[in-house]
């Protein structure tokens, strides 16, 4: 691994910024970031730094005012580097991937949040611009539109505590099987 993961501190300094900049449209946390990111990483196309940076925020349009080139400078390295570290877990080390899911403590038991990782996948999903999905694509991304998709709502709470929690250990091997899904489909179409 060549540079590895952001540090906890890194991800609370992004957070705060994400969170500082947020607008209705835009990315709120870096577990949504994450998500949007993987998705991106993911997906049958290469999509560029400026893409991604404006779907971060809602759109072209929507970029923040940034506090000194500094802090912006500071976000793009850290978002890079967290690019990076995805990319290569995907690619080379997907025993080693792990979503960067959100947590909450509540009476001192911490509940794992995926919701915010769940829509940004989506909405990275979006960027894709394929539609409609291949049915086969279509199935794998089931359990990341379960907690990604506003219109899955009420199925969602409908399942049982323990299909729920099953529903959240399936995330994780959904978004690999995504990324060899492309992966493969690239190098077929390379020979």
């Amino acid at each position: 691994m060549n540079q590895g993961p952001l540090t906890e501190e890194e991800i609370e300094w992004l957070d705060d910024v994400l969170l500082k900049h947020a607008t209705e449209r835009s990315i709120m946390d870096v577990a949504e970031m994450d998500g949007m990111l993987t998705a991106i990483l993911s997906g049958p196309k290469e999509l560029g730094p400026e893409a991604t940076f404006a779907a971060f925020w809602g759109g072209e349009g929507d970029q923040p005012l940034w506090e000194s080139q500094d802090e912006l400078k500071k976000f793009v390295e850290l978002t890079f580097k967290h690019v990076n570290d995805i990319a290569e877990r995907l690619s080379g080390y997907p025993e080693q991937y792990e979503p960067l899911f959100g947590t909450s403590t509540v009476e001192e038991q911490e509940f794992t949040i995926v919701e915010e990782w769940c829509f940004g996948y989506m909405r990275g999903v979006m960027l894709w611009g394929v539609d409609p999905l291949p049915e086969a694509l279509s199935a794998m991304l089931k359990p990341i539109a379960l907690h990604g998709l506003e219109e899955k709502f009420d199925e969602l709470d409908s399942l049982s505590h323990e299909v729920f929690i099953d529903s959240i250990e399936e995330i994780k091997p959904a978004a690999l099987s995504v990324f060899a899904y492309w992966q493969n489909r690239q190098h077929s179409e390379l020979h």
